[in-house]
């Protein structure tokens, strides 16, 4: 019996050691083995009294792989808290003036320092032949004005002939003109506040107090008063001031108080203050009053400046202020056609059906608004739609049930206004049925104003426009609207930058250069878990030399978020570019392209890109850009891969408007996709707030 024991254990232990050897494990314990044959670890015998300090261990124990490492991430620009220009008490004791200039009442700075009688010109003239008095004249002559010419003329047949005999004589004369007296400036000047301005509480942004008090120094006569009162110039620009609100802009950061009458000092400081307001209010409406750079990394724009001691000179030297402020508006149609809509905002009633913000219903649901919906689209429906569906929209007029038969109601709606076809009811469908709110509209239409100011005054007679929001592209020609279509733009996470620049090529059956953010977020985690992703999806994999390198062959866990190679994939029917793109080189990587995914276009939300603008017909837009007919285009890309330049380069501005004006002449309303209207706003707020006790 016992010898049997003994042939059974020594058949298991060859049995576990053959195991151990057909599994390729060089060394096994006892445990390792009676896992493998049982499934199951051995058991040992522990004392009952130590069984709670030992316990057995699980019949079952999983192995734990090691977790592959975590693929970093390439973080976009981030919007920032806005920091507001500080406002400084200006130094009103550092105006200093000549005193000459004050004494004399002559400006220096416009007039030039003279001495009566004494001669501002003169030059030595030949004259050859005729009679002395006709060398004479001939020779004052260009020192005479013209009034000077005719009265002299008028009175050549009253005077003696003059005595010199011979002729054609040969004279050199010395011609001189004595300086006229100079008039006598009766314009008041601030000379005598001095004292009193030094102890003037006023702040203002450092650079336009700086202005001021660069500009009395040199010209101490007053633009705004005349004999002790307020002129008419100043009421003309108070007047402006005060309809800063037609422009989307707040009032109150341009009060100015206004004196008493003959009061020295108090004229004085209005003067200060009417003139620092004055350059706060052309910079608002010139440049605006945010700088979108504080906004966000996303922005990029070039600032605007004022001239502010060429304006304070053009005004002293009595040029119009309202038509001088004027001008620094955007002279053009869209911000027209902004304030134009503001104003008819204001004046009208608010919309008799309002439906709730967020409403969102799909088929099936039971919703208080549906009623709602459907009245506004029966109000604005033609006869051809309520002769298909007023049956419909009758039998639920006041159903909040969206049953089945009112799906083919929203979706023939949703078609009439270009929206995506699903029968879902969301922000979008709510917003393009009902419109937003008269409120929520006002505000779109001054963020827009504020907007358009960061833009150039004039968009030229050929550009291309992009608008985020919208998600469309136009190409304009001749301050007319000569295509229009749907784009794809960035994802809230990747998105698409405001800014402007110049389209100077398009490139046929392109490669598409990778950018680092793409291959580190996009690409990174499959290359983590396959290597060869890149070899079997049409790209190539470049060094820093210019190299070729199998993907497969790099060990891409080694380097992070800085990947020292080149990634580009070839062209193709699966080019994420498609057959083209249209180039305006910018540091951001930002261009127009085709793409593969035609099904995009038709959503209603088509910020779905890594941040380039996809679209919708894009050869339509290179013949456009490039003067060619569509002919051309499709001729070229029977070609091969390839660039062709522009005979002359095109704007483009790649925008960011919620409220924009339709080629039709209606304003068109969009959602702030990316939250730069609400990042705008707050940096309004923070404005306005950091004014408010500088009065």
């Amino acid at each position: 019996m016992i010898k049997r024991m003994r042939l059974r254990a020594l058949a298991l232990t060859s049995t576990a050691l053959a195991a151990s050897l057909l599994t390729g494990v060089e060394s096994a314990s006892a445990q390792g083995f009676f896992e493998r044959l049982f499934n199951q670890p051995p058991r040992r015998y522990v004392e009952p009294q130590y069984q709670q300090q030992y316990p057995q261990a699980p019949a079952q124990q999983q192995v734990r792989r090691a977790a592959p490492p975590q693929a970093p991430r390439v973080t976009g620009p981030q919007y920032f808290t806005y920091k507001t220009d500080a406002l400084t008490k200006v130094n009103f004791a550092a105006i200093s003036i000549d005193p000459a200039l004050v004494n004399s009442g002559i400006d220096h700075g416009t007039v030039g320092a003279t001495t009566q009688g004494a001669p501002v010109s003169s030059r030595t003239v030949t004259v050859a032949g005729g009679s002395l008095e006709e060398a004479v004249e001939k020779a004052l002559e260009g020192n005479e004005t013209r009034g000077e010419q005719r009265r002299r003329m008028a009175a050549r047949d009253d005077r003696a002939a003059p005595s010199v005999v011979g002729a054609n004589p040969t004279l050199e004369i010395d011609v001189r003109r004595q300086a006229p007296k100079p008039a006598k400036v009766t314009a008041a000047t601030i000379a005598g506040s001095l004292d009193d301005l030094a102890t003037f509480d006023f702040y203002a942004e450092q650079a336009i107090g700086d202005a001021v008090v660069a500009h009395y120094s040199k010209h101490p006569q007053m633009i705004w008063s005349d004999g002790g009162r307020v002129n008419p110039a100043a009421r003309d620009v108070l007047r402006e001031l005060a309809s800063a609100d037609d422009y989307g802009l707040n009032p109150g950061d341009y009060a100015v108080s206004m004196p008493r009458a003959n009061d020295e000092a108090a004229l004085a400081r209005f003067e200060m203050a009417l003139s620092a307001r004055m350059l706060r209010y052309a910079r608002d409406i010139h440049a605006g009053r945010v700088d979108p750079n504080r906004i966000s990394g996303y922005h990029d724009f070039e600032l605007k400046t004022v001239n502010y001691a060429g304006l304070l000179s053009k005004l002293s030297g009595g040029d119009d202020a309202r038509d001088a402020l004027r001008a620094l508006h955007p002279q053009n149609e869209f911000y027209k056609a902004m304030q134009v809509e503001l104003e008819e905002l204001r004046a009208s009633e608010e919309k008799s059906i309002v439906i709730a913000p967020g409403t969102f219903i799909r088929p099936g649901q039971t919703n208080s608004e549906l009623p709602k919906i459907l009245a506004v689209i029966e109000k604005e429906a033609d006869q051809s739609f309520l002769a298909q569906h007023a049956t419909a929209i009758e039998l639920n007029r006041a159903s909040q049930i969206y049953s089945d038969d009112l799906v083919a109601v929203i979706k023939a709606a949703q078609e009439k206004r270009g929206l995506q076809v699903d029968g879902i009811i969301g922000p979008r469908t709510v917003t393009a049925f009902a419109g937003e709110s008269k409120a929520a509209r006002i505000e779109k239409v001054k963020l827009a104003m504020e907007q358009l100011r960061w833009m150039p005054s004039d968009f030229g007679d050929r550009y291309v426009f992009l608008n985020a929001p919208s998600a469309m592209a136009s190409y304009v020609e001749g301050g007319a609207e000569k295509l229009a279509m749907r784009t794809v733009v960035g994802t809230k996470a990747t998105q698409t930058y405001f800014f402007q620049d110049e389209i100077s090529y398009v490139e046929f059956h392109p490669y598409w250069g990778v950018p680092r953010s793409i291959i580190v977020n996009k690409y990174l985690p499959k290359l983590y878990a396959d290597p060869s992703y890149l070899d079997r999806s049409g790209f190539e994999v470049t060094d820093q030399q210019g190299r070729q390198i199998s993907s497969s062959a790099i060990d891409w866990t080694r380097y992070g978020a800085n990947i020292p190679f080149n990634v580009r994939q070839r062209p193709g029917p699966s080019n994420a570019l498609g057959e083209l793109k249209i180039m305006f080189p910018n540091k951001h990587a930002i261009y127009m392209h085709d793409t593969p995914d035609r099904h995009l276009f038709s959503r209603d939300n088509r910020a779905l890109s890594n941040g380039c603008v996809r679209l919708e017909d894009p050869r339509a837009m290179a013949a456009a850009v490039l003067g060619w007919d569509r002919a051309e285009v499709d001729a070229r890309l029977a070609g091969q891969h390839g660039r062709d330049n522009l005979k002359e380069n095109v704007p483009v501005y790649v925008s960011y408007f919620t409220a924009w004006p339709e080629a039709g002449g209606k304003m068109g309303y969009y959602p702030d996709v990316y939250d730069r209207d609400l990042k705008t706003r707050e940096a309004m707020e923070r404005i306005e707030a950091a004014r408010a006790p500088s009065i």
